[in-house]
């Protein structure tokens, strides 16, 4: 999926976990009484049932952990320090970034066909260690959180912030077919208005357990 909000990445989350009968986890206040279905609501951590087995966004940090892949101090998913389109859907540019050393420029060839947006199928790319595909590049991914400081406090499983600290930005990661080398690393941290909708941002379920 693309061209959504944030906004309706977390009632789409919901809706799919009512079809499958899961528990959703985003409700309408901290009561957690009435499932968040309607309208653009600026929900907070303590909104979420963070114990449902329903689908969710993943955590800024669940999305890093996930990316990485089990690989510690790497640009990109796959372990790696250098990026190409063998690996990812991005727009390549060997002159701008030393790590960019794909052997074709611009667009990805292989998408770059039609009238944009010039994304690629799920799948189109191999699986990194934790059999995870297309992390790096294609569309941005809407993560739960509020955009703020990505701080050594919150090292064990955060949430992130409870209200946004720069404003209401919600974070996105993993770059697009439309952006560079930079935008695929796994530590680029990128955030956007929770009503923005674009051709190259979309979203990612998680679901645990």
């Amino acid at each position: 999926l693309h061209t959504v909000t944030w906004y309706e990445s977390v009632k789409w989350c919901n809706a799919r976990s009512q079809k499958e009968g899961l528990t959703p986890c985003y409700y309408t206040s901290a009561a957690l009484s009435a499932i968040y279905t309607n309208g653009d609501l600026a929900i907070s951590n303590s909104w979420v049932n963070w114990s449902a087995n329903g689908y969710r966004l993943p955590t800024e940090a669940e999305w890093e952990k996930a990316a990485r892949g089990g690989r510690q101090s790497r640009l990109f998913p796959w372990g790696g320090d250098t990026i190409q389109h063998a690996r990812a859907n991005y727009s390549a540019n060997t002159n701008e970034y030393a790590y960019d050393t794909s052997q074709t420029q611009g667009y990805h060839p292989n998408y770059e066909t039609g009238g944009v947006p010039y994304t690629s199928p799920v799948r189109s790319f191999p699986a990194h260690s934790y059999g995870l595909h297309d992390m790096a590049g294609n569309v941005h991914e809407w993560c739960w959180d509020w955009y703020g400081d990505y701080a050594g406090a919150y090292e064990t499983d955060p949430h992130g912030p409870e209200t946004g600290p720069y404003g209401p930005l919600r974070v996105h990661r993993g770059g697009s077919w439309y952006d560079g080398a930079d935008k695929s690393r796994v530590a680029g941290r990128y955030a956007n208005f929770a009503d923005y909708e674009n051709i190259n941002h979309g979203f990612r379920c998680a679901r645990w357990p």
